[in-house]
């Protein structure tokens, strides 16, 4: 087999694609014949060391796979050589062939192409955690999301809408903000590279203008860093402010402002859940590939990559030039 292999901490650059050993499935894994891998913002920390998970090295980074059952270790049930599966892996999925949970696999429907697959495990099981499960959302509520045009963010926003709730995107270019209108935003803010404390005031007046003036009523915020706070101070009351990543930096928040408004700061776990609750995770894939199938929720791929250039695939994800989603074939 061969994997994509981070060999010391560093950037994109730093990966090597080489041969590496086929492993064996042990209790409960499955191995995966890999198709498509799709990319994820913890795949550039999880190089730097900069994530929570640290594997030993060497290892490929690629937490979300699509392809085929290839060998079933002990006391897998449920799943047969053949099948057609996702699975969310941690690491490991950049490359041909890659070891997964049974727990953490699922069938995928048979019109279900598998960059497709590849690329709707991780963003929208993490949305749809977030708005169902943490923001125990409502129809006729208000939604922002912040960073809209990344793949959880788009994801928020197809959920969002088919919640019957109001979007507004905020992103940082006028490129974006029409990507994320494509994608059924409902309005958009564009904010600037730097937040500094008026343009805090005007980012939270914007959001609360569009919001009908009482505020919104929940935050996605995938960003963190300064544009943390005035989307707090634009909240309405009993408002949830959804805590899901910080590549702007770890925010700090005045607790005072929930004292204000009443209202919640939710983390984000997705991943933990998974595991805590995997009955809970496997109600709502169930309730995702219905949505996919009813054409209410579709990955959104911007780019395509070889495997072989996937230190080219990260470093635009790491710069912060996505749209949507980016997949490496591995076929």
């Amino acid at each position: 087999m061969k994997a994509m292999l981070s060999e010391a901490p560093g950037g994109p650059e730093t990966l090597v694609l080489k041969d590496h050993t086929l492993p064996e499935p042990n209790k409960r894994q499955v191995r995966i014949r890999v198709r498509a891998a799709g990319l994820n913002f913890p795949d550039t920390l999880i190089i730097r060391d900069m994530y929570q998970m640290r594997p030993p090295r060497p290892f490929a980074p690629g937490g979300e796979v699509a392809g085929e059952i290839e060998a079933v270790g002990e006391g897998v049930t449920g799943f047969a050589i053949g099948d057609r599966v996702l699975a969310l892996t941690g690491f490991g999925g950049f490359a041909t062939h890659v070891l997964a949970d049974a727990t953490s696999t699922s069938k995928i429907p048979d019109a279900m192409p598998y960059e497709d697959a590849a690329c709707f495990i991780f963003t929208y099981g993490t949305s749809h955690h977030a708005l169902k499960d943490r923001a125990k959302l409502q129809p006729g509520e208000s939604v922002l999301v912040l960073g809209a045009a990344g793949g959880v963010g788009v994801a928020a926003i197809e959920l969002a809408k088919a919640a019957g709730a109001k979007v507004i995107a905020a992103v940082s270019s006028d490129e974006k903000a029409a990507f994320c209108k494509d994608c059924g935003a409902d309005e958009t803010i564009v904010y600037p590279r730097e937040m500094d404390r008026d343009a805090q005031k005007e980012f939270s007046a914007q959001i609360k203008k569009l919001a009908g003036g009482q505020g919104v009523n929940v935050v996605y915020d995938s960003v963190g860093g300064d544009y943390a706070e005035p989307t707090l101070r634009a909240m309405a009351w009993e408002g949830r402010f959804l805590v899901v990543g910080f590549p702007a930096g770890i925010p700090k928040i005045p607790l005072n402002l929930t004292l204000l408004k009443g209202s919640q700061i939710v983390g984000v776990f997705w991943g933990a859940s998974v595991m805590r609750d995997p009955a809970g995770h496997a109600a709502n894939m169930g309730e995702l590939f219905d949505m996919y199938a009813n054409g209410q929720i579709k990955p959104r791929i911007s780019a395509r990559f070889p495997l072989e250039d996937a230190p080219k695939a990260l470093k635009l994800m790491q710069d912060r030039k996505v749209l949507g989603k980016v997949v490496l074939n591995v076929d």
